[in-house]
């Protein structure tokens, strides 16, 4: 038995996904982050074949194929270079297709068909692919001066927004009351403390702030709401990006999303998807996962002709 494996790496967490080539076995497991610059190549390497080996039982010489989705891979030609080499090196033999993470999520939300992902998470980014393999990213900077539309920079901003009330350079409303309320400040000025001791050199904890936005703005706040119009605004940006530089002719081009943004429902999907179709777009939710969008990136490359059959596999498994 051959078996191939997709894996969707991030910064905190990283999902594997290992299925086999002649029947539907098909079994996840979830391991640490796999960012080089924070744990070195090497260690990265031998995570992702500790994970394999808890699949297959040590067997981990049966893989005919692995795609990998890498966070900031493409963005450091050496860094590149370094974490292929540790790979290689740990998975001896076996054929690697490496590509950023946003491809991995792409090919998971639209099953490998032509369109837009976009990702408003932690960060934001946008990829996309049209029938002729033209492939385009934008986004995905850096949470120092990029990621906008995303749960970090929406954190930022609610920080921004309530020093702004608190101090009276904007009419308080909602958000600062809830601000105030969710995190149990004792006055105004104890929110500096509070921002640097537990938040600010992390960036999960920053971006969680965007729930305080959006019960602010279930809760009436005028300046929530306006803030998740200016996020809709900023990853249309992205999408337009993208959308610019492929060729869709005339036909109707699909945008499938997916991070924590959009779990706010009818604070951002309305207003995006009415923009969507003002473009010529359709909206549609994902279809498969990013570390099923991996896989399918392993098959494409290693085992085509199986590729159509996995899909299935990983439709039966989702119901």
């Amino acid at each position: 038995m051959r078996y191939y494996a997709g894996i969707d790496g991030g910064a905190t967490k990283t999902a594997v996904c290992v299925a086999g080539a002649e029947n539907s076995f098909l079994h996840y497991c979830i391991t640490s982050g796999s960012s080089w610059r924070e744990h070195g190549a090497m260690k990265v390497a031998q995570n992702f074949k500790k994970a394999v080996n808890s699949i297959l039982g040590d067997n981990y010489s049966l893989i005919a194929g692995i795609a990998m989705g890498l966070p900031c891979h493409g963005e450091s030609a050496e860094g590149d270079v370094i974490l292929e080499q540790a790979v290689r090196e740990t998975f001896s033999g076996i054929p690697v297709y490496f590509t950023n993470d946003v491809e991995v999520g792409w090919a998971g939300s639209m099953a490998l068909e032509p369109g837009i992902n976009i990702v408003a998470g932690t960060g934001s980014i946008a990829f996309g692919k049209d029938r002729k393999g033209n492939t385009a990213r934008s986004g995905g900077w850096s949470e120092f001066f990029g990621d906008e539309g995303s749960c970090y920079w929406m954190g930022r901003k609610v920080m921004e927004i309530f020093s702004k009330q608190s101090d009276g350079r904007v009419p308080k409303d909602e958000l600062y009351t809830t601000v105030f309320s969710e995190l149990n400040l004792k006055d105004d000025f104890s929110f500096i403390d509070l921002i640097y001791t537990k938040y600010s050199s992390y960036r999960e904890q920053v971006a969680s702030l965007q729930f305080l936005a959006e019960k602010a703005a279930l809760a009436g706040s005028l300046s929530a709401k306006a803030l998740y119009n200016e996020a809709v605004s900023e990853l249309l940006l992205l999408i337009t990006a993208v959308l610019n530089r492929l060729n869709f002719s005339q036909e109707k081009w699909n945008v499938s999303y997916s991070g924590g943004l959009f779990k706010a429902g009818d604070l951002v999907l309305p207003l995006f998807r009415r923009e969507i179709e003002k473009m010529g777009g359709c909206l549609i939710t994902p279809r498969f996962t990013p570390v099923q969008g991996a896989l399918l990136l392993a098959y494409q490359h290693f085992n085509p002709d199986g590729l159509s059959q996995i899909q299935q596999i990983i439709k039966e498994s989702k119901t």
